[in-house]
């Protein structure tokens, strides 16, 4: 059935016959009759019973009239819905696993409060993982790290981390990949960034790692290091919410290592929708915030000067 022969249907009911059905819908009446014959055809039910010019509904119509008046509605319901701007529906966020546990609380706090008709889905994983189910349509848009491919996504830059090198406390300072010989290395699965860093670091410098070790949370690799398993490359960040921080050694990244990465927000082009642009506009006032902070409260005006937003340094 097409809805456009239930919206047919409908309105000879209602109008109570085809000429006035014809009017209403601004066809001719033959038109009207073949659709209607096309309908009972494909249902293989007379819908009607016909006196002469006059139709009355046929037990089978009583009931189709049922279901086209849900039909029809919910599908005015559904294309209302693809043009509304509030935010409102299943939202599926995928996110690294430090990005969930340490940037994300707060701005997911603040995206249920203001949006309580969206239902909120968040799932954790390796950058490949995330990406691969933003493509295949299982995220509607993750958070991560890494060198993301341009054709199928479109992205946002939302956090720089630092990252550092961790080991147990007391160790000695780490310059190269001699000064952790027979260590293991504490990494997440294959398809983590920070991971592939630190074994390009290896490689360019004509090493490999006693052993890798493979952990699926940063709480274990944290509590592994400080015991003295391993080393371990993780971005700065994560170890502020770490009780046992004093047991632990941090060391800059070394030449040869990338110290910063970029956390980016992906979805696929083309599915931008109202529930990630308000997820957008929180990020965004979330980083904007952190940047005032770290600049002393101090904002720049158009000539890139810094100036104090308070009343009080106006006025002077």
């Amino acid at each position: 059935m097409e809805l456009s022969d239930l919206h047919v249907f409908r309105t000879v009911v209602e109008a109570g016959g085809i000429t006035r059905a014809a009017e209403k819908l601004h066809r001719v009446q033959s038109n009207v009759t073949t659709r209607i014959r096309h309908l009972e055809e494909q249902l293989g039910v007379e819908l009607f019973i016909r006196e002469g010019k006059r139709l009355h509904l046929a037990p089978a119509g009583k009931v189709l009239l049922d279901y086209a008046e849900r039909l029809l509605d919910l599908a005015l319901e559904a294309r209302d819905s693809v043009h509304d701007a509030k935010p409102r529906g299943l939202f599926r966020l995928g996110a690294m696993e430090s990005t969930a546990s340490v940037r994300l609380p707060a701005p997911l706090s603040d995206y249920c409060r203001l949006y309580p008709e969206v239902r909120l889905e968040l799932r954790t994983g390796n950058t490949r993982r995330l990406s691969a189910e933003v493509l295949n349509g299982e995220l509607d848009a993750a958070l991560v790290a890494g060198n993301i491919p341009d054709t199928p996504f479109e992205t946002v830059p939302v956090y720089e981390e630092e990252l550092v090198l961790i080991a147990a406390a007391g160790h000695p300072p780490i310059r190269s990949p001699r000064d952790v010989r027979g260590q293991a290395i504490l990494a997440f699965e294959h398809g983590c960034p920070y991971r592939k860093r630190f074994e390009d670091w290896f490689a360019k410098n004509g090493e490999m790692p006693e052993r890798m070790v493979e952990v699926s949370s940063y709480h274990a690799m944290l509590g592994c290091v400080v015991v003295g398993m391993g080393v371990a490359l993780v971005a700065r960040m994560v170890l502020d919410t770490f009780p046992e921080r004093k047991r632990l050694s941090v060391h800059p990244v070394p030449a040869g290592l990338e110290s910063k990465a970029v956390t980016f927000l992906i979805w696929r082009k083309g599915a931008r929708s109202p529930k990630l642009n308000a997820l957008i506009e929180i990020l965004a006032g979330q980083t904007a915030a952190v940047r005032r902070k770290a600049n002393g409260g101090l904002r720049t005006n158009a000539n890139g000067r810094a100036k104090n937003g308070s009343a009080r340094a106006a006025k002077s």
